[in-house]
């Protein structure tokens, strides 16, 4: 792991149904991303399983996405369980990334999140 690596984490809970059916899709889009990208790490995350490090994040709705790249939170939202939806929103997340680009301002406890993730992948 490094300062430039791009980290996706799937926010679910065990007992939710549409996370279940989100995971293969999970599965193997992100297999697809991470063969063409030696630099994207997921994570899966249970927010009862790892509420210290969810912290403070009010999830309200399954399966919610967090994409953080080097200079921080790139995507924070809900998302629906189809491959091609979130192929997509990797593609402009990850692979279409210009130099120069903005990303939105996100909640200070989805930052703080981003940071524990940082942290605990560093650590692990």
């Amino acid at each position: 792991m490094n300062d430039q690596d791009i980290h996706i984490a799937c926010l679910c809970a065990a007992w939710c149904r549409l996370c279940d059916q989100h995971a293969p899709v999970w599965e193997q889009v992100t297999a697809e991303l991470m063969t063409r990208h030696g630099r994207v790490r997921r994570h899966w995350i249970d927010i009862e399983e790892a509420s210290d490090l969810v912290g403070d994040v009010d999830i309200e709705t399954f399966p919610t996405l967090v994409v953080v790249g080097p200079e921080g939170v790139r995507f924070a939202g809900p998302l629906t369980p189809q491959p091609d939806t979130l192929r997509r929103l990797l593609r402009a997340t990850i692979e279409e990334v210009s130099v120069d680009a903005a990303w939105p301002a996100v909640a200070p406890e989805i930052e703080a999140f981003a940071t524990r993730l940082r942290g605990h992948v560093a650590a692990t």
